[in-house]
């Protein structure tokens, strides 16, 4: 993309308060940095990407508040990592994290790795435990 072609279609997400770096060549057809205030298409690839986000993170809770899965499981979504993220944080095997999304072996859990969990998520564990 040439520097004049980067999108200027403003910054729907951040209301102009954001610019973003793109690489665009220049007229000698060197690659420069070239700040644009967005392009349409992203924020709507965006905005839909984050409306899955948070119906997974909704379908997470219901699952919770049913007894089919702990709020290991719950948080894990609403952070936004995944299953060997998530290990490496606690200090555990992926298997055992797994484990520990079933509420019967969560409800076992020592209050030491309790902590770990809340830690990892940066939350404490009587909203681990209560799921706020």
């Amino acid at each position: 993309m040439k520097k004049e072609e980067v999108p200027q279609d403003g910054d729907n997400l951040h209301e102009g308060t954001f610019k973003q770096i793109m690489y665009a060549v220049d007229n000698s057809g060197n690659y420069v940095q070239v700040q644009s205030a967005g392009w349409e298409p992203e924020y709507i690839a965006l905005g839909q990407a984050w409306d899955e986000v948070n119906e997974k993170v909704k379908a997470a809770r219901a699952r919770v508040e049913a007894g089919e899965i702990s709020p290991v499981a719950y948080y894990m979504e609403k952070n936004l990592m995944d299953l060997p993220l998530l290990a490496s944080y606690v200090g555990k095997f992926q298997w055992q994290v797994k484990r520990h999304m079933n509420p019967a072996v969560f409800n076992r859990l020592s209050n030491k790795m309790l902590q770990r969990y809340a830690d990892a998520f940066k939350i404490t564990t009587d909203d681990l435990i209560h799921l706020i």
